[in-house]
């Protein structure tokens, strides 16, 4: 199917390389991560209501798309400010809430091809569902092909084939970035609903979405008692960071460590938890930011 006589759009390709290596996508993250923050969550509503009826009444095609971006975006922030818990099934009031997350995370899988997905099973991780957690990993897993798009990479011979394609590029940048693009998990700066609770203590709130894929997958089989599965588990993890796959630089391959040792941790695999720790140090030395430096302080 490559073979169709397809002429190369040499500034497009150059367009998409463009975008993807500059950091105008993490300050769009930041932006939303720091929009309205300290309002209340009924202002938060007003607005997330408001984006709604902007894309509803919006007639632009491409601007649409752009507005169901960041609605995409904020959703996730959005979600993570809403109380869940594993006692859905015991109270009324919590099962609206979750409903509610449930519906607002179903709103974030329209910015990229992954990260959404992943937040969702982070969903069913915190309330215990996790059969229904695994189902969402391994579906998100499944999306981590090589031909993907992700942050500061450089086109390769696979994308020039894929992007020179008429149907691929009449769907417009953001279309693109909902079917190619791998973004990273970005989890609320203060008190997100949705992160791990073996993440709690952990510094940073951004992970590779690969590596944060396979640690979703053992924390659920680590909780389902099912050894030979979390092995498994880490061995794709491990892979992932040797191979960096779909990994845009040294900070988030080191943060992906911090997820090989924290699982290790939990396995009472002290001194592999203790290597994963002084790899992503090793890669990444700023005490202040790795949270790597405090785990081992820990340890000691």
């Amino acid at each position: 199917m490559w073979n169709i006589p397809i002429e190369l759009h040499t500034s497009y390709l150059n367009d998409v390389e463009k975008i993807l290596k500059s950091k105008l996508l993490y300050y769009v993250s930041i932006a939303v991560q720091f929009t309205e923050t300290t309002t209340l969550l009924m202002a938060e509503s007003k607005m997330f209501n408001k984006r709604i009826m902007q894309i509803v009444s919006c007639q632009q095609s491409s601007i649409k798309h752009v507005y169901k971006y960041y609605m995409s975006k904020l959703c996730n922030k959005h979600a993570q400010n809403i109380p869940v818990d594993s006692t859905i099934s015991d109270n009324k009031y919590r099962y609206k809430q979750y409903k509610f997350c449930l519906t607002t995370l179903l709103l974030h899988v329209y910015h990229d091809a992954v990260s959404g997905w992943l937040m969702l099973g982070s969903l069913f991780y915190k309330t215990k569902q996790y059969s229904k957690a695994l189902h969402i990993i391994q579906y998100s897993i499944s999306k981590c092909t090589p031909e993907k798009l992700y942050r500061y990479m450089s086109i390769s011979a696979i994308h020039y084939q894929l992007l020179k394609l008429q149907l691929i590029r009449k769907k417009g940048f953001v279309c693109l970035l909902k079917i190619m693009f791998v973004d990273n998990i970005q989890f609320n700066i203060l008190n997100s609903t949705l992160i791990p609770d073996e993440l709690q203590m952990n510094e940073s709130n951004l992970y590779p979405c690969t590596a944060y894929a396979y640690f979703l997958n053992f924390l659920c089989y680590y909780h389902l008692n099912n050894v030979r599965k979390c092995q498994d588990s880490l061995e794709c993890l491990q892979l992932v960071i040797d191979e960096d796959y779909l990994m845009t630089n040294w900070n988030f391959k080191a943060k992906a460590y911090n997820l090989l040792g924290t699982a290790l941790h939990l396995l009472g695999r002290k001194e592999s938890a203790r290597q994963a720790f002084l790899n992503s140090v090793e890669l990444f030395p700023n005490q202040l930011i790795n949270s790597a430096v405090t785990s081992l302080f820990k340890m000691s």
